[in-house]
């Protein structure tokens, strides 16, 4: 049995093979100060142990994340569509160049997202319907309604972006991508809240943006003033309040409360 050869042949599929079994070289090492009868004996099960815990990760996790991050996707790219479609809704020259440069984002996050699941021999999910009008009717003739729903889903996906990045640490790859688009989903949401004379970054659980009650659950969680057990305000000391505290981290969205904001607009 070459184990080097099996990891070279594994090397082709996984280009990070390597860094994953970087941490536990010490098992292959203790397999070279074994007897030759005994290190034969004991690669099976060294072999399995070392692999079980570098790929723990299922590939089925891991694309049933980029799954939910493709949703979001759709639903953002296909809001600034709609929105860049109302006729007399972005009127303002420096705002619709802004919106479509964000909508075309979107749309390659989107692309991308497709081609790494193929990629990982897995389904893409449908593009679903969306209905932006269920709970905001006037989504496209308004324009403040229309820039507060674009805040809300923003912060959305800059807090599920980073709730799910946990489940794909097991894929150097496909971490990376995330958090590419992570950051960029980051930047969307300071420049949207600036367009609505918003700080550049959620306040508290009301997020500094005036949602409606029906979106409050965008901003669950972001009144936390704890982090790495650390309280900001008692601990750091004097002219640290909530609101700075609560602004200088976001909170993580779980998948079930992303589902919730978006069963808004289905």
């Amino acid at each position: 049995m070459n184990i080097f050869r099996i990891i070279a042949d594994i090397e082709k599929v996984d280009p990070e093979v390597y860094n994953k079994l970087d941490s536990r070289r010490s098992v292959f090492k203790s397999l070279g100060n074994m007897g030759k009868t005994a290190a034969l004996t004991a690669i099976p099960v060294a072999l399995g142990s070392v692999f079980n815990k570098a790929y723990g990760q299922s590939s089925g996790t891991v694309l049933e994340v980029l799954n939910f991050a493709l949703k979001l996707e759709y639903l953002e790219r296909n809001f600034y569509a709609g929105g860049l479609a109302a006729n007399g809704l972005i009127t303002d020259g420096a705002a619709r160049a802004a919106i479509q440069k964000i909508q075309m984002h979107e749309a390659q996050h989107v692309d991308i997202l497709i081609a790494t699941i193929r990629s990982l021999n897995g389904t893409p999910i449908s593009e679903p319907t969306f209905n932006f009008g269920k709970n905001f009717a006037d989504w496209n003739t308004n324009y403040q309604t229309f820039l507060t729903l674009a805040q809300a889903f923003e912060d959305t996906g800059v807090r599920a972006y980073k709730g799910q990045a946990a489940n794909l640490i097991s894929n150097d790859a496909v971490l990376t991508a995330a958090l590419q688009i992570h950051s960029v989903e980051a930047r969307h949401a300071a420049h949207i809240r600036r367009m609505r004379n918003n700080a550049g970054w959620i306040v508290g659980a009301a997020g500094n943006s005036n949602v409606p009650a029906g979106a409050a659950a965008v901003y669950a969680g972001e009144d936390n003033v704890s982090h790495g057990g650390i309280n900001d305000v008692k601990t750091v000391g004097s002219g640290y309040s909530a609101e700075i505290a609560t602004g200088a981290f976001d909170e993580p969205l779980t998948k079930d409360q992303v589902a919730q904001i978006v069963s808004l607009f289905e």
